[in-house]
């Protein structure tokens, strides 16, 4: 096959993304242990535990508690986390399996968060580490947001009206995303291997270029942003097993998923024979589009 000379440096530039493909980081897979993270967060009376009663895969989990504490103001997180997943402009893939305790009251209707990505921002002129994309709960069902703008005055774009969460029984959670902050950015979700959040051509992330943890463990973050707690559960525990971090769906989750490919979304070429399409450049972060609920806090 001849190629236009038009067309080589486009060609040219497709094979180096397929040679060198765009990743979040190294892989990393933990199966419920305390090996190979970066650090783990245990706030007032919270505790991470390695537990070898309760997993879904050998030979243990991580047990995660939090425990409110009326006379103590600060947060509530209980988490392992692993340093350097993403940037600005990389793409990932990333999953956990987490199971709440069988006596879980959803009756409060608080939000408790299950992961998070999360950069320090040091000098930015609000809080030091600040969390961008998030996955919990708020009551008895699954939700996830994504922050984009400024890490300091930023949008937030929230998916609540996910499926529900049984208690006593683990569940799995997938994520693949281009982190882009304009709109050529994507995020995809699968929940016990359901796809129930797939969004193209979108912000995905703030405009910083600082590279992000990835959080995963129990932070009751309803009792530190209302206030207090409503009910009368006093004390949380999530378990967690089968955490990864990579560039394709096959890297983080065994198990097939509705509607994946396996890959990330971005790249490729548009399936024109004898013609290769060069990836679309990131636009400035000037011209993302935001939503009409500006926050800034975490």
């Amino acid at each position: 096959m001849h190629l236009p000379q038009t067309l080589l440096p486009a060609c040219i530039a497709s094979l180096l993304l397929l040679a060198h493909p765009t990743q979040a980081g190294a892989a990393f897979k933990n199966l419920g242990t305390n090996k190979g993270w970066d650090g783990a967060n245990e706030e007032n009376k919270g505790t991470v535990e390695v537990d070898t009663k309760i997993f879904y895969s050998e030979p243990s989990s991580l047990k995660m508690t939090q425990v409110f504490d009326p006379d103590y103001d600060g947060r509530y997180h209980s988490e392992v986390y692993k340093e350097d997943v993403y940037k600005l402009g990389d793409s990932g893939a990333y999953g956990f399996r987490f199971r709440l305790d069988e006596s879980w009251d959803f009756a409060d209707d608080q939000s408790y968060n299950l992961a998070q990505f999360i950069a320090d921002f040091k000098g930015s002129g609000c809080d030091d580490y600040v969390p961008t994309t998030m996955v919990g709960l708020k009551g008895s069902r699954l939700y996830t947001r994504l922050k984009m703008g400024s890490a300091c005055d930023s949008d937030l774009k929230s998916f609540d009206d996910l499926p529900e969460v049984t208690a006593g029984e683990w569940h799995q959670v997938v994520l693949l995303a281009d982190w882009r902050n304009d709109d050529t950015g994507s995020y995809v979700v699968w929940y016990d291997g359901k796809k129930v959040v797939d969004e193209r051509n979108l912000a995905t992330t703030v405009d910083e270029k600082e590279a992000f943890q990835f959080r995963v463990g129990l932070y009751a973050n309803g009792w530190h942003d209302d206030k207090g707690m409503k009910g009368s559960q006093g004390t949380r525990t999530v378990w967690y097993d089968d955490i990864a971090v990579g560039s394709t769906i096959q890297d983080v989750s065994s198990n097939g998923l509705d509607g994946s490919n396996g890959s990330n979304s971005s790249g490729g070429s548009n399936g024109r024979k004898g013609t290769c399409t060069p990836r679309r450049r990131q636009r400035r972060s000037n011209k993302a589009k935001r939503s009409k609920n500006r926050r800034s806090s975490g």
